[in-house]
């Protein structure tokens, strides 16, 4: 099984020097495309579609973490350890 962290390495070899050349404002634009993307898929319900969207929302979050230092797995399980950030139960109460 692949860790958030190994998966973000993976994104950032593939793609950190052409990611970097593009900047961070125009990777969050990339960013934001394939949030609307998945939009339109989850109106669709093709599974294999929207796996597909899933994962390109992911891949481009993860680009966007490297372009600024942002160690995607430190920052989610710092706020999501095992307990909801707001109301700290767990499963969440709010």
């Amino acid at each position: 099984m692949t860790s958030i962290r190994e998966f973000q390495v993976i994104m950032r070899k593939l793609y950190f020097e052409r990611d970097t050349k593009r900047g961070v404002d125009r990777t969050f634009s990339w960013f934001k495309d394939e949030i609307r993307e998945l939009e339109a898929e989850l109106q669709n319900k093709n599974k294999l579609s929207l796996e597909n969207e899933f994962a390109d929302v992911l891949a481009w979050l993860s680009s966007l973490a490297n372009l600024l230092n942002v160690d995607l797995e430190e920052a989610t399980l710092r706020k999501y350890s095992d307990a909801c950030p707001k109301c700290k139960d767990s499963p969440c109460s709010c």
